[in-house]
């Protein structure tokens, strides 16, 4: 039977800083975790801070320039543009940021319009330019689904505002969505499908597949991938491509000590029943942790691993299967 990697233990305490989400979503949970076993794993003394973050560029500028030591950042692939300044990092960017691992979450970013404006696809938006209203996030250059939103709009040639619409711009996507269930928007752009209000859209709605074009520019420009929504994930939708929205990436500075680097993955990977038990009332496709967590697969990161993060995912049995 092949080895576990070894369990980290740490004589020293330590004094560290997380950043999470607005207080009660995943990335908080996912702190939480991080910070309780490292805790029991380091010195006596160890103290662990959860600062209250947003949980998109924010947290990736909080850790680069040096606020946090380590942060939750969603979606993973939008990271990658702080690596080089492109993008909402063109004025500030971190070339050692680093990955301590992945934790999954499939999303996607949608964009559906009410049925009785009788559109079906983007060409169809355009032909017909009706007056909009799209509930979405806040464009701020912070709010990853304001920015992602914003940016499939334009560049499909969609201008809600000279049409004679309004965007209904909040931060979190309950808002969103209760914009769209009551009545206050015909158009709805974001992203954690998982959440059963979209299933309450029903035949009201329709999904439109975002054109080829527009995604290739998204990955060309900006490293943004597409993705595909599946047959019947939404009621009465056949499936479509969109922008893929997935994963949250446990970031962190190159010049975090090896051994804490190597402790963070440790417990990503080897207590991962911990985190994947509070989400087991839910279907792993509706679920905003997408289990069961799968260790070689969290270390497959677009931001370079952290070497000390590295070296357990390199320790991991060559063979390793999902229970």
């Amino acid at each position: 039977m092949n080895a576990r990697p070894a369990e980290p233990r740490i004589d020293r305490s330590l004094r560290l800083q997380l950043q999470g989400d607005w207080g009660t979503a995943n990335l908080h949970r996912v702190c939480g975790w991080i910070g309780q076993e490292l805790t029991d794993r380091a010195g006596p003394h160890t103290r662990v801070g959860i600062w209250n973050g947003r949980g998109f560029s924010d947290n990736v500028r909080a850790v680069g320039r040096g606020e946090v030591d380590i942060a939750l950042t969603t979606p993973t692939a939008f990271t990658v543009a702080a690596l080089d300044g492109r993008g909402t990092y063109r004025d500030e960017f971190y070339p050692d940021l680093r990955a301590l691992g992945v934790v999954p979450q499939r999303d996607r970013l949608v964009f559906a319009i009410h049925s009785s404006l009788g559109v079906t696809t983007f060409a169809e938006l355009r032909e017909l330019k009706p007056v909009l209203h799209v509930a979405t996030s806040v464009n701020d250059g912070v709010n990853a689904v304001g920015l992602a939103a914003h940016e499939i709009l334009a560049r499909s040639g969609v201008d809600v505002l000279d049409w004679g619409g309004r965007f209904l711009s909040d931060e979190r996507p309950f808002e969103s969505l209760a914009h769209v269930l009551e009545g206050r928007a015909n158009a709805i752009a974001h992203e954690a499908v998982m959440l059963p209000h979209w299933q309450r859209l029903g035949a009201d709605y329709r999904f439109l597949e975002v054109e080829a074009d527009v995604l290739e520019s998204l990955e060309t420009d900006f490293g943004w991938p597409a993705a595909t929504v599946s047959d019947g994930y939404f009621p009465g939708q056949s499936s479509f491509r969109t922008l893929d929205f997935s994963d949250f990436l446990v970031v962190t500075r190159a010049d975090l000590p090896e051994d804490v680097a190597y402790a963070v993955a440790w417990i990503l990977g080897e207590t991962r029943h911990l985190i994947e038990a509070q989400y087991l009332h839910l279907a792993p496709e509706r679920s905003p942790v997408t289990y069961p967590l799968d260790p070689p697969t969290m270390g497959i990161s677009p931001v370079p691993l952290h070497t000390g993060a590295a070296s357990y995912y390199r320790a991991l049995p060559a063979a390793e299967p999902l229970p």
